[in-house]
């Protein structure tokens, strides 16, 4: 449940608490908010605004809250880049790029410090190698939906079968460096 002034919560009703989180700030729509930051989390009995000792609290609540708090803060993050993506995963993500990109003879790509920058047929585009975001330039972002690993075609990438992240950004990078190959409504309608 979430409520403007004191935050959202979780109940576990077999054992009667509640798990509070509130929001530095409040928080609102995705549009009125640039990003959220975590106050505080109180445990409480339902019914009653006493807050209770974590020590108290029965350690399956605690611990189901601490992981749901955790998955919030690990892909919730603010800025649009993953805080985990490192400069070595980004260097290494680089790296992987330029050894592609010469395995498919595809000249037209380039890797500088963050970004991968392709000479398409439709366009000049920037592909960040931290975030995978597209940008053509000049102009906007393009958006490019990652597909799920059921829905794969033939490609198989044996070394990114660990790090999806990485998987995204070199195949975003193969299919603009080859943009007139592209055949899907949604992508073509954003760089014709």
């Amino acid at each position: 449940m979430a409520d403007v002034e004191t935050g959202f919560s979780r109940t576990f009703h077999r054992e009667k608490f509640t798990a509070w989180c509130a929001v530095l700030d409040g928080f609102g729509t995705a549009a009125e908010v640039e990003d959220a930051t975590i106050e505080d989390v109180t445990f409480v009995r339902p019914g009653r605004w006493e807050p209770v000792a974590p020590e108290d609290v029965p350690p399956r609540v605690f611990s189901e809250t601490m992981r749901d708090l955790d998955l919030v803060v690990s892909v919730a993050h603010a800025g649009g880049a993953d805080p985990e993506t490192t400069h070595s995963s980004v260097q290494m993500r680089g790296r992987l790029v330029e050894e592609t990109a010469g395995l498919l003879g595809l000249g037209n790509i380039e890797v500088t410090d963050h970004h991968a920058l392709i000479k398409g047929t439709l366009g000049t585009y920037s592909v960040h190698l931290g975030s995978g975001q597209v940008h053509r330039i000049p102009g906007n972002a393009v958006c490019i939906i990652p597909v799920g690993a059921q829905h794969r075609g033939r490609i198989f990438l044996p070394f990114v079968d660990d790090d999806p992240k990485t998987a995204e950004v070199i195949s975003k990078v193969v299919l603009l460096a080859r943009d007139q190959r592209i055949q899907d409504p949604s992508i073509l309608e954003q760089l014709l």
